[in-house]
């Protein structure tokens, strides 16, 4: 589904907040790096869809009034077959309406567990005088413990990339600290450089949350996404 019809739909529905299904979306179409998510309704549609994106699975309710997903248990890791991916769906979609009986379930996101890396985060929101501001630091619980992180006026170009990833006091975990996988730094500059192109194309994006982003080695993907509209 093409970006303009996505945030359309959002709009038509009354909705500000697209689905991480709708935000993965726009973002692969757009070339940036995410692990897919794909919609299945469905036991047997998790489980082909599963099959297909790879072992282990992830699988995570859908539904526009559920926005924190693990506290209904709407969410289901590390799924190695099937069997479990289809046990789980049932699991999941009735912890959620036990939980939130008036939500309306649209079925749940199925994606591959990626490998554990450095987690960063990327964001973006919107300032009144300066317009959309892009967001870089250490991700996971880590941003809203030490909210170390770095910020630059979108666009930006790749010498601000660059100086955005060695201003935050956790560069050195990115470079390898003490026996540490060292992250791929070109490919995050990359992934930034990246972020901010998708903004400018998309100026109905108030905000974007990219929570973790898995750095490795060998490049970097992110796992979550969440984008607000206008």
């Amino acid at each position: 589904m093409a970006a303009s019809s996505i945030v359309d739909r959002a709009r038509s529905e009354g909705r500000t907040i697209l689905t991480e299904i709708e935000a993965k979306q726009m973002l692969e179409d757009a070339g940036v790096p995410v692990s897919p998510a794909r919609l299945a309704k469905t036991k047997d549609e998790a489980a082909t869809i599963a099959g297909q994106l790879g072992f282990p699975a992830v699988l995570k309710i859908v539904s526009p009034q559920i926005t924190h997903k693990s506290d209904v248990g709407g969410v289901a890791l590390g799924l190695t077959s099937a069997a479990e991916v289809a046990a789980a769906f049932d699991r999941i979609v009735a912890s959620a309406k036990q939980h939130q009986p008036e939500a309306q379930i649209e079925g749940v996101a199925v994606q591959r567990m990626e490998r554990q890396g450095t987690e960063v985060i990327i964001g973006v929101t919107k300032d009144p005088q300066f317009g959309p501001v892009l967001m870089f630091g250490l991700g996971g619980i880590l941003v809203e413990v030490l909210k170390d992180v770095a910020f630059r006026v979108v666009p930006i170009v790749e010498r601000d990339a660059r100086q955005m990833i060695e201003e935050i006091k956790g560069y050195p975990l990115l470079q390898g600290y003490r026996g540490q996988e060292a992250a791929d730094l070109g490919k995050l500059r990359a992934l930034l450089l990246q972020v901010s192109s998708f903004i400018e194309a998309h100026p109905e994006v108030a905000e974007l949350d990219l929570n973790p982003v898995f750095a490795y080695k060998d490049g970097a993907i992110a796992v979550d996404a969440r984008i607000v509209i206008e």
